[in-house]
């Protein structure tokens, strides 16, 4: 950092005294003491320029960033907004979002990557930043008091939403980040519930997990409503099939979101949402073997699906009565669900059950018309000795 001169020896040890060995510390605290006009150039060396105050080096990392930050103060700002933006961030999104003519922007960008401060990628307008550490970004980020940031951050979040809607379209959690930090609620937890579907069809489970508490959170900040019961079932749904796939079947969260889920749809009134809740709470009563309350609720949902006249629900509901009967040992009543639920499915209507409930239902179903060994093909004789297979 001092091109091999050597340090002043009180500032020396200052620096290894501070740092306490952390390079990044020790980078920036060297920085800040090269521009900081305590020391000059002399004979192949540093010399202070008077006596050492005991404060003019800063104690701590934030301090120090913070210093070298307060010395750019003209385009202080430029770093700024991007700190809001993120980490890393684009030169067009920042253009857009920025109250500063092209000039002065390029001017103060140019001057944070001088000063090592920022990276830069490719050339305006296609240039993306990256701020060289986490915590330089989070030491611009913190200048700003925050009322401002929330500022910043709804005249971004309108920004990519009007501007980049492929962005939007994309990355919805990003937005829904930008809504969260500007204290919008709403529009925050309709792209949270964005992204969390995203995230599910992608098979990312433990984001969408992320993206749907996050929502949740959110949510229980608003008015207790109708409306936002709706809209929690909505969520405690969703969350469901990641919490499946990523903790199992019979897991205290299965059965958590699940049971607030019927809960919520006694709340609401019965709607179409309570087959799904029921669904999952048989599920999970089934993968414990507690097999005579997840044939009791399978027997519910199946009630209701016909009352509905719900094809998606009767598909389910047949074929997990057909699992629980199955296993119980009545496999003349089990295979006739299995029948049942391979005549409502219709690939293309019933797709979706991928994700809804982490397979495909005539996938499902069809290998256990037979079972292990035909033990579903009901034999008119007993068997003579063993079978060959």
């Amino acid at each position: 950092m001092t091109g091999g001169k050597a340090l002043p020896p009180d500032v020396l040890q200052h620096v290894v005294t501070k740092t306490d060995g952390v390079p990044l510390f020790v980078e920036e605290l060297t920085k800040t003491v090269l521009e900081s006009g305590l020391i000059r150039e002399a004979d192949g060396r540093y010399v202070l320029t008077g006596p050492l105050p005991p404060l003019a080096i800063p104690a701590t990392l934030q301090d120090a960033l913070m210093a070298r930050l307060d010395r750019l103060a003209t385009v202080k700002d430029v770093a700024q907004f991007g700190a809001v933006l993120g980490r890393e961030f684009a030169y067009e999104v920042l253009r857009a979002v920025a109250p500063l003519d092209e000039v002065t922007l390029q001017h103060g960008l140019a001057q944070f990557v001088e000063a090592e401060l920022l990276y830069q990628r490719g050339i305006p307008p296609q240039a993306t930043y990256i701020f060289k550490h986490a915590l330089i970004r989070d030491a611009a980020y913190e200048s700003l008091l925050r009322s401002t940031r929330q500022q910043y951050h709804q005249r971004i979040a309108q920004a990519l939403a009007e501007r980049f809607p492929e962005t939007a379209k994309t990355q919805p959690e990003l937005l829904a980040h930008h809504y969260t930090e500007a204290g919008l609620s709403e529009q925050a937890i309709e792209y949270w519930q964005q992204a969390g579907q995203r995230a599910v069809a992608r098979s990312a489970n433990l984001e969408a997990i992320g993206h749907y508490t996050r929502g949740l959170e959110i949510l229980k900040t608003l008015p207790d409503a109708p409306a936002r019961a709706q809209q929690e079932l909505s969520f405690q749904l969703a969350l469901g099939a990641p919490h499946l796939a990523v903790k199992g079947y019979g897991a205290p969260e299965v059965e958590r979101v699940y049971s607030r889920a019927r809960e919520l749809c006694q709340q609401i009134g019965e709607t179409l949402e309570i087959l799904r809740a029921l669904w999952g709470l048989r599920t999970m009563h089934y993968l414990r073997a507690e097999l005579r309350t997840a044939l009791e609720l399978g027997n519910q949902l199946l009630r209701l699906a016909q009352r509905q006249q719900d094809t998606s629900q009767l598909v389910e509901a047949h074929r997990t009565l057909g699992n629980t009967l199955f296993n119980i040992g009545d496999l003349s009543l089990a295979r006739t669900h299995f029948a049942q639920a391979l005549a409502f499915y219709d690939p293309t209507q019933h797709r979706s059950h991928i994700f809804l409930y982490r397979q495909d239902s005539r996938g499902a179903a069809s290998p256990m018309m037979l079972g292990p060994y035909g033990s579903l093909a009901i034999r008119s004789k007993p068997s003579r000795g063993p079978t060959k297979h």
